[in-house]
């Protein structure tokens, strides 16, 4: 079944929900106070710095769904955000970033001691919102995310150190890093309201969907331009081989293959060299391929929703699901 609801902008789709998620803010900001200055200091400073706040969307358009937002939606959605923004905090760690959504990183301000602390304290305040609310199956939901989110990262490192992944290896990666998370959040908001465990599968599936095809979406914006015509190719200045060019590698010789991968791991900061590699995954259908496997699993996306009566939820999950893959950054 095919959906032509009008594409709308984020602010508009969390119209419905917009007086949960002004709670949700007080409660998430109230989450992660302390009574150490220093520490309340940066998670002030997080809290100030949020981004489109998409993941809680989900959470509760999904409970919305599944028949109404109760506490512990607003619980499982704040714990998401409790361990999704640990893992950014050690992410900026661990790969030396100094810039978070434009803004400076908890590690660029106060350096990487302080920055892996603080991601170990929202961890376990996470961890505790859950326990003292006796919310096992979603601390459960949440921290297999997390635990596929880590083990997705470590299986890229593993794979780029030879710049040869397979495509049935990157989907295993973004399903992981990426999918995991945001199927993490409509499982969540399935299991707050207290459905069968068939519903809460069904709705974490309808999230992995929407999250391979966030990830892919994201890959194609990398090969892109920016403001004044330069190629981005960040993956490829951190030599990540993504869908683009995984399936260009594959319509080539050995040895044309061996020629570009060789330009990806030693003049991948080179404009002319992201030019020609831009240029040869347009040459062989990389971006047309990736965009189909991305529409493929948004059609999958939809067709779970489907199953389900319409409602003003419905409709605003499908538009959600729209701005994943219509978004231009």
């Amino acid at each position: 079944m095919q959906y032509n609801l009008k594409a709308l902008k984020l602010s508009e789709i969390r119209i419905p929900i917009a007086t949960e998620l002004t709670e949700f803010e007080k409660s998430f900001q109230s989450s992660m106070q302390s009574s150490v200055p220093l520490l309340d200091k940066v998670t002030q400073y997080i809290y100030k710095r949020k981004g489109k706040q998409m993941r809680p969307m989900f959470v509760f358009f999904t409970a919305q769904l599944c028949g109404g937002i109760t506490e512990a939606t607003h619980r499982g959605a704040a714990l998401v955000e409790l361990l999704h923004t640990a893992t950014l905090v050690h992410d900026d760690v661990v790969d030396d970033a100094y810039q978070r959504r434009g803004f400076l990183s908890i590690n660029a301000v106060w350096k990487n001691k302080i920055a892996v602390l603080v991601g170990d304290f929202l961890l376990a305040k996470g961890l505790l919102l859950s326990l003292n609310n006796n919310d096992f199956e979603l601390l459960k939901i949440v921290s297999n995310a997390v635990q596929q989110m880590s083990e997705g990262e470590l299986l890229q490192i593993e794979k780029a150190r030879r710049l040869d992944i397979q495509e049935e290896v990157y989907y295993e990666i973004i399903r992981q890093k990426t999918a995991s998370l945001i199927a993490s959040c409509c499982a969540c908001g399935a299991a707050s309201t207290g459905v069968s465990q068939d519903i809460v599968k069904q709705m974490h599936l309808f999230g992995e969907c929407i999250g391979m095809a966030f990830q892919i979406k994201d890959d194609l914006m990398d090969f892109g331009y920016d403001d004044i015509g330069k190629p981005k190719g960040i993956d490829i200045k951190e030599k990540k081989l993504t869908l683009p060019l995984i399936f260009a590698l594959q319509q080539v010789s050995s040895s044309e293959k061996n020629k570009m991968i060789k330009l990806v791991k030693n003049h991948n900061e080179e404009q002319q060299t992201l030019h020609t590699i831009l240029n040869f995954i347009h040459s062989q259908g990389g971006m047309k391929y990736a965009e189909q496997k991305m529409l493929t699993y948004k059609q999958q996306a939809l067709d779970i929703l489907a199953q389900f009566p319409d409602s003003t939820a419905k409709s605003s999950l499908i538009q959600l699901v729209d701005f994943t893959i219509n978004r231009r950054k």
